[in-house]
């Protein structure tokens, strides 16, 4: 007898990266010592103030549910981040706080799109983009960036028939910005076209020059999204949230009631004081930036000098199509013979990627040292 048939939307690609963080799980357990520079995750934990709070409200009473759109408090206290660092006065009404950026994802996507409808994001890109984009029966148009235009869309190569555009900035992976005016004209060209924009600010926060913009700084018809994960220190806690157009709002939250019905609520009362912990994130930017000055130091020195120059994130994308024509077979043989773990550019660019790696510098600098020890020894006997 068949068994019960799986959707044809529901066949998206694995998370690359995923699966190679459970390949170095696997050598862990058998006894390697592993150097990760796969996972685009802080090695620190949430900040001090955040756990001191939620231990206390915890002692305090029942964490049940909170209304959809997320803690009151919460939102007022996104809204006046907007007001600290890009000077922007943002009603509280239109941030929405979600389950981690993912869910936020899913509600833009479901709130902007039918079934069908075309949506265009950079190549190379953050894959959860086009998978998420296949499991809701939307067409994900891939745009080739780049490396002149440092890897982002351009406004005068985007189709004229898209329904939506996803753009990231400081981007995954690359760790490449868009300025103001960059940010600008793709704003104008995708409202001139009917294009609905949607800005994954999830790296702010980390940049090493110039401040990131929000595209909230250029119009507020636009959906920007934005996480805790990053800058923020907690991955695993599951909570971000995004700022939508006030005509949209009771949209979302209805999507959001049926879909979550909330955001955890200890992660909520968690985000509430990480917001506040100023010193405790400020000196983990400055070990990122001692971190990228060491990979773009290190990693030419170890064979690998075609990057892309990262702005912000924590991330090093190198093209290594002069080493190899597959990088996954590359990643794999660096893991074993270098005990270092990479992700492979197939889950960033699935047509160019075959010669790329991307290096994440998020780990503590005596890992970052380690490993770029171990890449240089490895690529002298190679």
């Amino acid at each position: 007898m068949p068994g019960t048939k799986v959707s044809t939307r529901s066949q998206v690609d694995p998370f690359i990266v995923m699966d190679v963080m459970e390949q170095a799980r696997r050598a862990e357990l058998s006894g390697r010592d592993i150097i990760h520079m796969e996972v685009g995750q802080p090695g620190t934990p949430a900040p001090a103030a955040a756990r001191r709070a939620l231990a206390r409200e915890m002692e305090a009473g029942p964490l049940g549910y909170t209304v959809a759109l997320g803690l009151p408090e919460l939102r007022a206290r996104i809204a006046r981040l907007y007001r600290d660092w890009y000077g922007l006065d943002l009603d509280p009404e239109r941030v929405v706080v979600t389950a981690g950026s993912s869910a936020a994802f899913l509600l833009a996507f479901t709130a902007l799109f039918d079934a069908g409808d075309r949506v265009g994001l950079g190549l190379p890109g953050y894959p959860s983009y086009r998978q998420i984009l296949r499991a809701l029966s939307l067409e994900a148009v891939g745009i080739e960036t780049q490396a002149a235009n440092r890897y982002q869309p351009v406004a005068g190569e985007l189709p004229g028939d898209l329904a939506g555009l996803i753009v990231a900035s400081p981007a995954n992976p690359t760790g490449t910005m868009l300025d103001r005016a960059a940010m600008s004209a793709l704003i104008e060209a995708s409202q001139a076209n009917g294009t609905a924009f949607v800005s994954d600010e999830i790296y702010h926060g980390i940049q090493y020059g110039g401040r990131a913009v929000s595209a909230l700084e250029v119009s507020d018809d636009v959906y920007v999204i934005n996480s805790f994960s990053k800058y923020f220190s907690m991955t695993g806690w599951r909570i971000g949230w995004m700022v939508v157009p006030e005509a949209h709002l009771r949209t979302v939250e209805r999507l959001a009631q049926n879909m979550f019905i909330c955001a955890p609520h200890a992660s909520q009362i968690a985000a509430l004081h990480a917001m506040d912990a100023e010193a405790e994130l400020a000196a983990n930017l400055s070990v990122y930036a001692r971190n990228r000055q060491l990979m773009l130091d290190g990693l030419p020195e170890a064979g690998f000098d075609r990057i892309a120059p990262p702005d912000g994130a924590f991330y090093i994308y190198a093209d290594v199509a002069h080493l190899t024509k597959d990088s996954l077979s590359f990643a794999a043989e660096i893991l074993e013979g270098a005990g270092v773990a990479v992700t492979p550019g197939f889950d960033f660019d699935p047509g160019r990627g075959a010669g790329t790696l991307r290096f994440s510098y998020a780990r503590a600098t005596a890992d970052i040292e380690a490993g770029l020890a171990r890449l240089t020894n490895f690529m002298a006997g190679r």
